[in-house]
């Protein structure tokens, strides 16, 4: 995070699961070997470094769940898109606490 920059909401792995059953937009933010190492396989990919060409894959009628391999990077990019008028979480913790929750990887 960048001095001045307000921390995102935070969502614990098991919540972002059932809000992403519920209809939330699971957003991997990882670099594309990460992404290769395994996801959650309702998440969508667009690293961070294509973020900004590839904002108008991410819906504006869903809340936006934020991942990455421990919950740095997808806190930026949430913060971020909350500031361009998304509503955005970040799940704390990234893939590690998605895997280690017992969810799903693929």
């Amino acid at each position: 995070m960048h001095p001045g920059q307000n921390a995102p909401p935070d969502i614990t792995a098991i919540d972002a699961l059932a809000r992403v059953e519920a209809g939330a937009f699971l957003l991997d933010v990882r670099e594309a070997d990460e992404w290769q190492a395994g996801h959650a396989p309702q998440a969508v990919h667009i690293p961070m470094s294509e973020l900004t060409g590839r904002t108008a894959e991410i819906p504006t009628d869903q809340t936006i769940i934020c991942v990455c391999h421990v919950g740095g990077r997808s806190a930026v990019v949430a913060d971020a898109l909350n500031r361009a008028g998304w509503d955005a979480l970040n799940l704390l913790g990234g893939m590690n606490a998605w895997e280690s929750s017992g969810l799903p990887v693929v």
